[in-house]
Order: C-alpha cells, then sequence, then structure tokens
C-alpha cells in the first residue's frame, strides 16, 4: 500500500490514521446493512449517510491547515490529500445512491437536479469535489502548476455548498448542520487573519472562538427565524436552557478554545532555540 508511506519509503503514521478515519464510516455502513439497522428504506438512509461523512471528511481535510501552526507536531499535511479524496469518494456514492432510489432513472434526476435548489447546489459541489479529487496526484500538481493552488483554493467555496445543501436537505433539523456551519465559520475565520495578518496567536484564538461561536448562534436563530417565523430572539434564548440540549454554538466554543489550549501547550512544550554562544573572536571584535 503505497499511498500509506511517505516519499522516502517510510511508513506515515498520518496517512494510516487519515486511512483509518476515512474508511471507518464505510466499514459502519456495511455493518449496519449487513445487520439490518438501517431502517424500512436503507437506501434512503445510506443517502444520509454518505452525504453526511462527505461534508465532515471535507471539513477536517480543511482543518488540516491550521493544524500544522496551532500544532506543529508530525507532518498533518500528509494526511489532507487522503481526507479530501475520501471526501469525494462518500460525495460520489451519495450521488450513486439517489440515482439507485430513483431506479435510475436519470431523466428524473436530471430534473430533480434542475428544479429543486438544494439539489442544484449539491450537484454543484460534486463536481467540485470530483475536480478537486482528480487533481490530487503529484502528476496533476506537476503538470497544472500555479493553476493547482487557484483550484484548490475553491475547497472552502465547496464546503459551503455542501454545508448548505446539507443544511435545506434537513429543513428543520438542522442541529448537526449548525454545528457544521459553526466550524466552517472558524476555518473561514483563520484563514482570513492568517491571509491579513499571519498565523494568529493565542489571543487572536480566542477572539476567533467568540465571534465563531457567537456567529453560529446567529446564523442559527435567523435560519430559524426565516423558515418558521419564530422569533429568532427565542431561539437565542435557547441557548441559554441547559436543561434540554446543548446548542451547537456552546459546541463549536468548546472545540475552538480546545484549539487555544492545544496552541498553548505546543508553545509550551515546542523547545527553545539554544542560545548563541559569542566567540572570542565576537568579543574582540
Amino acid at each position: 500500500m503505497a499511498f500509506l508511506r511517505e516519499k522516502n519509503g517510510r511508513w506515515s503514521p498520518e496517512k494510516i490514521a487519515a486511512f483509518a478515519v476515512a474508511v471507518a464510516p464505510a466499514v459502519w455502513l456495511l455493518v449496519l446493512l449487513i445487520w439490518g439497522d438501517l431502517g424500512p428504506r436503507p437506501v434512503t438512509e445510506a443517502i444520509h449517510f454518505t452525504g453526511r461523512w462527505a461534508v465532515r471528511l471535507l471539513l477536517l481535510s480543511l482543518a488540516i491547515t491550521p493544524l500544522r501552526y496551532i500544532a506543529p507536531v508530525g507532518k498533518p499535511n500528509l494526511a489532507r490529500r487522503t481526507l479530501g479524496v475520501a471526501a469525494c469518494c462518500y460525495a460520489v456514492l451519495h450521488f450513486v445512491l439517489y440515482v439507485v432510489d430513483l431506479k435510475y432513472d436519470l431523466g428524473k434526476v436530471a430534473s430533480e437536479i434542475v428544479l429543486r435548489f438544494y439539489l442544484t447546489i449539491g450537484f454543484v459541489a460534486l463536481i467540485g469535489l470530483i475536480a478537486l479529487g482528480v487533481t490530487s496526484t503529484d502528476s496533476a500538481i506537476r503538470r497544472l502548476g500555479q493553476r493547482w493552488n487557484t483550484l484548490h483554493q475553491t475547497a472552502y467555496v465547496i464546503a459551503v455548498l455542501g454545508v448548505l445543501h446539507f443544511m435545506l436537505q434537513k429543513k428543520l433539523d438542522i442541529y448537526e448542520p449548525i454545528l457544521m456551519t459553526g466550524f466552517l465559520l472558524w476555518l473561514l475565520g483563520y484563514r482570513l487573519w492568517r491571509r491579513l495578518y499571519g498565523p494568529p496567536g493565542f489571543l487572536a484564538l480566542v477572539g476567533l472562538a467568540v465571534v465563531s461561536a457567537a456567529f453560529t448562534a446567529v446564523f442559527e436563530a435567523l435560519w430559524y427565524g426565516a423558515m418558521t417565523g419564530v422569533s429568532p430572539l427565542q431561539v437565542l434564548q435557547a441557548n441559554l436552557m441547559f436543561e434540554f440540549d446543548i446548542r451547537p454554538a456552546w459546541w463549536v466554543l468548546a472545540a475552538a478554545l480546545a484549539v487555544c489550549v492545544v496552541y498553548a501547550l505546543g508553545r509550551w512544550w515546542q523547545p527553545k532555540p539554544a542560545p548563541r554562544l559569542r566567540t572570542a573572536a565576537g568579543r574582540s571584535g
């Protein structure tokens, strides 16, 4: 399995871990299918399952860049390609299962994609993921040169479309889509800060945690307000009612603050460069 090795031939722990994360959901889906635990509509459930994991793996792949700077341990960059290709594979399987669910009626599939907005943006995201997947090889990187970087920067746009597709498909049961939105807001905020000011320090990461959680809560309130007519203020107040459940904004805040802790520990453990000793010649000069 050469794809699990580094260029020098050594086994890559990062690639192995990414491969395990990528394969585990497919194995679990197969187990559920064998046990008959996918409910009365197994194909529909499999469609939802693969769609969720396509979004999750895509966000994980986008989290690799911040991880490289926040926890400078190992070679996390080696896991990004595996996670990105896995997201593409789950998205393709998601679409194939949708075709199966419509009994291979490609005419109906095409009309549904054109007429249903959430399917339209989902299909655009799928095409984008396929484009990223087929150009993720070393030969494609060499062939495309700088254009490769430009193409793969669209991953964030594809992630936005994927999360929006997920949210529109779920309609009102949007707990996980809102959670994914919060994580994506953090990733976009990190990327913006890094582009404008360089890699963020501890205080900037704390601020980013608070802002991304706040935007998550506001987005959830506005979504419910638009879809149901419920006052956004009431939805915001629900974030303070912990007796029912913990709203997505709090999980986003907890995860983002955990990143701050990891950053602080990484800087504490990172060995300091030894002070340079002045030579006799240097002192005499």
